[in-house]
């Protein structure tokens, strides 16, 4: 499958978790695909589980992608992950064997206050 094809289909995905849309969200995964939450130490196995875990999750969730990049069978895409107006700044990295993911790794990581030690160094961006 050629790098333009997998785009398409990441951001079909993402845009489909936004909606809600669990079936057009899962599509993407291979029937065997493995999710890993590292911080939480929590793997899942097959798409039907992870798609039942994502639509057993109460909080209401909007997702923002910020950048995808990759190429072949590696796909790193950064977003903001907003749980109930709380933002949570997340990174997916896909492996895709055959054109679906067999591997799908998410890290999450909230936002801090700047640390006032090097405030003279930086610029600040909107989060």
């Amino acid at each position: 499958m050629d790098d333009r094809t997998v785009r398409a289909r990441l951001e079909r995905h993402w845009d489909a978790s936004d909606a809600s849309d669990f079936e057009a969200e899962h599509e993407i995964y291979r029937e065997d695909a493995v999710l890993d939450y590292p911080q939480s130490g929590e793997r899942i196995r097959g798409r039907r589980n992870i798609q039942e875990s994502r639509t057993v999750q109460p909080n209401k969730k909007h997702f923002a992608v910020r950048r995808m990049i990759g190429s072949s069978d590696l796909w790193i895409t950064e977003f903001v992950l907003t749980y109930d107006g709380v933002p949570s700044y997340a990174v997916s990295i896909m492996e895709f064997c055959e054109g679906l993911v067999a591997h799908e790794t998410q890290y999450f990581a909230d936002r801090f206050d700047p640390a006032a030690s090097r405030a003279h160094l930086v610029e600040r961006v909107q989060p």
